[in-house]
């Protein structure tokens, strides 16, 4: 027997509260962002999956959907926002789309068709270098209210902010590789020197 543990957490009830308030509910009445905890997302996953014992040996191999971890890295939260069902299609679409065939069995690649809609990723909360950052009320707050105010943005002007990033972090590689090959080359580049007193006054 396979047993996987996971450290699973709860979202406080401050923060769905903070959420909710900001981005409001779905027409199922739901919130449309949400923070989830990434050991607690799971999602729906079809194929070929080879279980193996503690030894690694292969116990069998199975075609079927399993529901596996949606985001990595698993032990950070992560902000979602609701994405409508139209927004995948018709579910005759997300079939022709999503079915593979596996060991002469068809099964859905993705999981069966999100008729209430499904929630995507917009935000994994982590610090510069992937830390991890505690989520609170204004962390998600603010999150929301950024995501909010750039579906009003139009395409040019996302993509005048995403020219503008991409400059940035040109910009801040090129410094550091700079930095990185000046601190390699000794001093005048490796040619001799002597040093010449000023004259005195």
């Amino acid at each position: 027997m396979i047993h996987v543990l996971r450290e699973t957490h709860n979202t406080p009830a401050y923060v769905e509260r903070a959420l909710r308030l900001t981005g409001g509910t779905n027409r199922f009445g739901e919130p449309n962002f949400r923070a989830v905890w990434g050991w607690n997302r799971l999602t729906w996953i079809g194929g070929r999956w080879e279980d193996r014992d503690a030894a690694g040996n292969l116990v069998r191999e199975v075609v079927e959907l399993r529901q596996v971890p949606k985001y990595v890295p698993f032990d950070c939260w992560h902000i979602e926002r609701w994405c409508p069902p139209e927004l995948y299609g018709s579910p005759q679409d997300w079939y022709a789309r999503t079915v593979e065939c596996e060991a002469g069995r068809t099964i859905p690649a993705l999981g069966p068709y999100p008729h209430r809609g499904e929630y995507e990723h917009c935000l994994t909360l982590a610090g510069v270098r992937g830390e991890f950052v505690q989520l609170t009320p204004t962390i998600a707050e603010h999150v929301a209210r950024l995501i909010q105010a750039s579906r009003v943005l139009t395409a040019p002007r996302r993509r005048q902010a995403l020219d503008r990033r991409d400059a940035r972090q040109e910009r801040d590689f090129d410094a550091l590789a700079y930095e990185v090959l000046d601190d390699a080359v000794p001093a005048f580049h490796g040619l001799p020197w002597i040093r010449v007193p000023s004259p005195r006054p």
